[in-house]
């Protein structure tokens, strides 16, 4: 019998839809295996028709994208109701992503910032969305945003933003085969196309910014840009990296760290040395936005409010 699949975009861009289609033609040899039953996105479902399945009829539901709103939160949980295995797909569901950054803010500056204070927004009313305004049943705008986990229990986790198509291949077989456990365990440096040229000892004497400095090819924290390949784990190929830009850390920790920017943090002050204690200060300076550089995409998880546990 074919496997039976559900697909649901919560808080997000949207990549994590597209990059399935990334599988190119093994995405037709998987249609041979499946049977897509909910895909809102691709193609026409109803919230209604999920909520006429029986429960666990779907063998695997994949939910990419945060939970940002009441709906995002509402199907998370009939997805959990309905799947026998619910998987987060990409960096927004599994850590909240970029846009889990809001967290560092409330409500009301986030939409004082979009809709007040843009300046590319023309709001002389200044008028703020409003739930239930003109019966229109808005979903409410949750006070932090979550990741899947936060709010139901998570089977498996497909990294990258958007994962990546080796990724998405090893994750896929391993699924329809019944398996939870996948990925590679070490970091993106033992798979990084630049690792040849790593010098023995890298010297900082500052940080740039990627842009700020011309690229020659080698080890990009040789060069003092800052990579977040020694806190991320491997399996996407070194993508970015193979593309001249540094590995902003989307695939997340690997397994055995929980903490991926005081992982990178950890490991730049390796480099350092025994360096004096104002020269540390000064290259630890010139690091723009600390939070945004470290937790580009798991800011989420530095405020989990709200969280709320299913053993089930």
């Amino acid at each position: 019998m074919k496997k039976k699949i559900a697909m649901y975009w919560g808080a997000g861009c949207g990549g994590c839809d597209v990059s399935l289609l990334g599988i190119h033609e093994k995405l037709l040899d998987l249609l041979d295996d499946i049977e897509i039953v909910f895909w809102p996105c691709a193609t026409d479902f109803k919230y209604e028709d999920l909520e006429k399945m029986p429960d666990k009829s779907i063998d695997v539901a994949f939910y990419n994208g945060a939970i940002r709103t009441e709906e995002n939160e509402e199907i998370a949980k009939l997805l959990r109701k309905k799947a026998k295995v619910l998987v987060a797909y990409g960096s927004c569901a599994s850590e909240g992503c970029v846009i889990g950054l809001a967290n560092l803010y409330d409500k009301k500056q986030i939409f004082n910032v979009v809709y007040l204070q843009n300046e590319t927004t023309k709001n002389e009313d200044k008028v703020l969305p409003k739930e239930h305004a003109n019966d229109l049943g808005l979903p409410k705008f949750l006070p932090h945003l979550k990741t899947l986990e936060d709010v139901v229990k998570v089977h498996a986790y497909i990294p990258g933003c958007p994962p990546m198509k080796p990724v998405l291949e090893e994750a896929l077989e391993a699924l329809l085969q019944g398996k939870t456990k996948f990925g590679k365990e070490v970091a993106l440096c033992d798979e990084c196309p630049r690792k040849d040229s790593k010098p023995e000892k890298i010297e900082i004497e500052r940080f740039y910014r990627w842009h700020e400095k011309e690229d020659n090819g080698d080890c990009f924290l040789a060069q003092g840009i800052i990579c977040m390949g020694p806190a991320t784990r491997a399996g996407c190929g070194g993508e970015c990296i193979s593309a001249n830009i540094p590995c902003t850390g989307c695939m997340g920790p690997p397994p055995k760290v929980k903490d991926q920017g005081a992982a990178m943090l950890s490991a730049i002050a390796s480099l350092l040395g025994d360096m004096d204690e104002e020269k540390e200060e000064e290259i630890m300076d010139s690091i723009r936005d600390m939070i945004g550089t470290f937790y580009k995409y798991r800011a989420a998880k530095l405020l989990p409010e709200g969280r709320l546990k299913d053993e089930s």
